[in-house]
């Protein structure tokens, strides 16, 4: 197979935050690639920047071997190079026809009038090509995902794509519509079109990639042929770091008495049969990929999304949570995974931050807040958090990230939350930072607080859990203690599709 795409040294930072270091991929006609890595190794960005999402800082990228500098979506299309994400791109009012051709609709009298007829008998054409039947009238809106799924790839097929780029493409197809994309992408290798696959599910790379391109902390490790390699081999490429700082987990606290109790708990597609259970003084990892549904699950306890069956039990009572207001009342905190949209008010003084989830309890005759008591209360928290802010009246906007996540934690330690969930405790943090928080969350838990944190970095799982549960599309895979826990065995359970979900 000839080469058809060379991205050759590619570094891109955000805000100063390095994303790629000199990234390199290479991609031959006719070839399914995969791209793995766990989340936030740099995969989407590294396709963002082929696909001319963004701008790369430096390096060079080679069609045809002819330098190529695509510096919008439009100007990747022009060159034949097209990315379907995840979340698809797809108006479901408007028919299969009308979404492939929109913007290029065929147009008759002069281009005054949509050519209706040359519209669906042109997408009928391409549907003929890919072997789909498929009614070009049909609106989206009506289809399963997997045919929207193909509507996309002929949107594509139709912009004479030469280079396709499927992130995630089976996140929300059973094992039939699976089977179906799969050999819509071996016709697609057979007409010589190069397709970057990503994915994090080991069973499919097997069946559908010719080789796998690792990478880790925005660079790349290794490509290596899919016969042949072992998937420990690969999982062993993805994980790669070493955990001799790690810091040895606290006990397990199997002799202590459940807190909360979950059992059956159901949300569509993303939580499908989840249960499990949460000791005093525990921190419970919660480990899995981008989509596994850990935080649908933290949203559905804490009554942020509405369940569709199951039961919550809290100090062995059933409870009932129809909202964040309950949860509280029941002594459950959230620290949302996005802390400046969902957990702070950034605009707003450390003080009020702090306080804000708990007005009440400062409120004189429902007329007036007790500012002093505020002041007080809110001095004395950043100081046994060690919060870094020069007054409790700084804009909390002005401080760290790591500072930021103090508030916010310091927010459901006034409300005296017996159950906490951290959703990304240590996300956008520097490493000194990371450090204090993980400090806090041992304190919290000595101190009988439970605690279930949701982390994407496997060392930071490792280091603070006593017990670690890993999620895959909306199940629990495995549970694993400390003692027996490791990167590539949280990876295996991490990709281990259930044959049966439907």
């Amino acid at each position: 197979m000839t080469q058809l795409l060379r991205m050759q040294g590619i570094d891109k930072a955000f805000a100063g935050v390095q994303a790629l270091r000199g990234a390199d991929f290479e991609l031959r006609a006719g070839e399914v690639h995969a791209l793995m890595g766990e989340n936030g190794a740099g995969k989407s960005t590294l396709m963002k920047v082929l696909a001319g999402v963004y701008t790369a800082d430096a390096g060079q990228i080679l069609l045809d071997g002819q330098l190529a500098a695509p510096d919008s979506p439009r100007a990747a299309q022009a060159l034949g190079i097209r990315i379907i994400h995840q979340e698809l791109n797809l108006m479901p009012h408007l028919s299969a026809a009308q979404n492939i051709f929109i913007g290029r609709e065929p147009r008759r009298l002069g281009g005054l009038l949509l050519d209706e007829a040359a519209l669906n008998a042109q997408a009928q054409a391409i549907f003929a090509q890919m072997h789909l039947v498929l009614d070009p009238r049909t609106p989206v809106g009506a289809l399963s995902v997997a045919r929207q799924q193909m509507v996309e790839i002929a949107k594509a097929l139709s912009l004479a794509s030469r280079v396709l780029v499927m992130d995630e493409p089976t996140a929300a197809l059973n094992n039939a519509e699976i089977e179906a994309l799969f050999g819509l992408i071996r016709k697609l290798k057979g007409q010589g079109v190069g397709v970057v696959y990503i994915s994090h599910k080991m069973d499919e790379l097997q069946q559908i990639s010719d080789r796998v391109t690792v990478m880790r902390d925005g660079q790349t490790v290794a490509t290596v042929p899919t016969a042949g390699t072992p998937m420990e081999t690969i999982i062993g490429l993805m994980v790669g770091r070493t955990l001799d700082s790690a810091e040895p987990a606290a006990p397990e606290g199997s002799a202590q008495p459940v807190v909360l109790q979950v059992q059956g708990l159901r949300r569509g597609r993303a939580i499908r049969g989840v249960d499990f259970s949460l000791r005093r003084g525990e921190i419970l990892g919660l480990a899995g990929l981008m989509g596994a549904g850990r935080t649908e699950v933290a949203r559905a306890v804490f009554g942020a999304d509405p369940i569709e069956a199951g039961q919550i039990h809290v100090h062995g009572r059933l409870a009932r949570i129809r909202s964040p207001q309950d949860a509280v009342a029941l002594g459950i905190g959230y620290l949302s995974e996005d802390r400046k949209l969902f957990g702070l008010a950034t605009a707003l003084d450390v003080v009020t931050n702090i306080a804000l989830s708990s007005l009440a309890r400062f409120a004189r005759l429902g007329l007036w807040l007790n500012q002093a008591a505020m002041r007080g209360t809110a001095q004395g928290l950043v100081q046994r958090l060690a919060v870094k802010t020069p007054s409790v009246d700084q804009p909390v906007r002005l401080l760290s990230g790591g500072n930021q996540q103090k508030v916010v934690i310091a927010k459901w330690l006034l409300r005296d939350c017996d159950i906490l969930f951290f959703d990304e405790p240590t996300r956008g943090i520097d490493v000194g930072a990371k450090s204090e928080i993980y400090k806090l969350l041992r304190a919290l838990a000595a101190q009988g607080k439970a605690i279930v944190m949701i982390s994407s970095e496997l060392p930071e799982i490792l280091r603070l859990s006593q017990r670690i549960l890993v999620m895959c599309e909306g199940r629990i895979t495995g549970e694993l203690s400390a003692a027996e826990a490791t990167q590539e065995k949280i990876m295996q359970l991490a990709t281990q599709r259930d044959a049966a979900i439907d």
